[in-house]
C-alpha cells in the first residue's frame, strides 16, 4: 500500500532530517557537557598564558584557564605534585593537555557520554600528534608519579588527590615505559598516538602557533567527513529508534 503525504508522514520526515542535520553539525564546533564548559564556544579575550591559543573561539572561560595554571586548581582539587615537586618542563605539559581539554572547540568526533557525576560526557582516542606525544613523555620521563591511570584509584580523604594505599613513587619512565604508554594511559585512553605529524592536518596538536590559525579545526573537519562517510552519523541511532516506534504505531 503506498504512503500517502498525511500530516504525521510529514512530519516524521521533518524529524529524519532534522536528526541528521543535528548528528553532522555536532561534531563540529561544539563544547563537552562536563564540569566547567561554556555552553557553546565563543571569543574569551583574557584567557591565561598557556590557554591563550584558544582566545579566538573558546570552551572555556578566562577564571577556568587562570585556575589551569594553579598547583592545585580549585577546578578539580588535583595536585600535581604528589609524588613531590614535579619538574616545570614536565609540569607545562599537564598544563597543555588541561587548556585543550577545557578550551579546545574541535573535539567533537571524538565526544562520548559518560555516567560520571562531575561530567556527561568526555573525549575518547583523540589522535595526539606523535611529537606532542614525544615531548611530553621526553619532559616527564624523571619526575615522580605513583599510578599510570590518573582518571581514577586515588585517595581523596585529604580533599585532593594522594597516591593510594601501597602505591610507591617512582620515576615517569618506570610507570609509563613509552610515550605511548604515557599519552594514552594517564587519562584512561582519552588520547590515541598518531602516526602523523604535526602540520599534517590528521592529527591534533596540543601546541600551535596562534598567528597561524587554529590547525585542529581542519582535523575536526577531517575526521567528521570521514565518520558520517564510513558510519552512522553519531547521535543518530536514538533518532532512528523513535522514528521507528511512531512508524510503528502509525496507522
Amino acid at each position: 500500500m503506498p504512503w500517502k503525504l498525511t500530516p504525521r508522514v510529514l512530519f516524521l520526515a521533518w524529524m529524519a532530517s532534522m536528526c541528521s542535520a543535528r548528528a553532522r553539525t555536532d561534531l563540529l564546533n561544539v563544547c563537552m557537557d562536563a564540569k566547567h564548559h561554556k555552553v557553546k564556544p565563543g571569543p574569551e579575550d583574557k584567557l591565561h598564558d598557556q590557554c591563550i591559543p584558544w582566545k579566538k573561539n573558546a570552551c572555556c572561560t578566562a577564571s577556568v584557564s587562570q585556575e589551569l595554571h594553579k598547583d592545585i586548581s580549585l577546578l578539580y582539587n588535583f595536585n600535581l605534585d604528589h609524588c613531590g615537586k614535579m619538574e616545570p618542563t614536565c609540569k607545562r605539559h599537564f598544563i597543555q593537555d588541561n587548556c585543550l581539554y577545557e578550551c579546545s572547540p574541535n573535539l567533537g568526533p571524538w565526544i562520548q557520554e559518560v555516567n560520571q557525576s562531575w561530567r556527561k560526557e568526555r573525549f575518547l582516542n583523540v589522535p595526539l600528534c606523535k611529537e606532542d606525544c614525544e615531548s611530553w613523555w621526553e619532559d616527564c620521563r624523571t619526575s615522580y608519579t605513583c599510578k599510570t591511570n590518573w582518571q581514577k584509584g586515588w585517595n581523596w580523604t585529604s580533599g585532593s588527590n594522594r597516591c593510594p594505599a601501597g602505591a610507591t613513587c617512582s620515576t615517569f619512565e618506570s610507570y609509563f615505559p613509552t610515550p605511548t604508554a604515557l599519552c594514552e594511559g594517564v587519562w584512561s585512553h582519552s588520547y590515541k598516538v598518531s602516526n602523523y605529524s604535526r602540520g599534517s592536518g590528521r592529527c591534533i596538536q596540543m601546541w600551535f602557533d596562534t598567528a597561524q590559525g587554529n590547525p585542529n579545526e581542519e582535523v575536526a573537519r577531517f575526521c567528521a567527513l570521514d565518520m558520517n562517510a564510513g558510519a552512522m552519523p553519531q547521535g543518530i541511532g536514538p533518532c532512528l529508534l523513535s522514528l521507528a516506534l511512531m512508524l510503528s504505531l502509525a496507522p
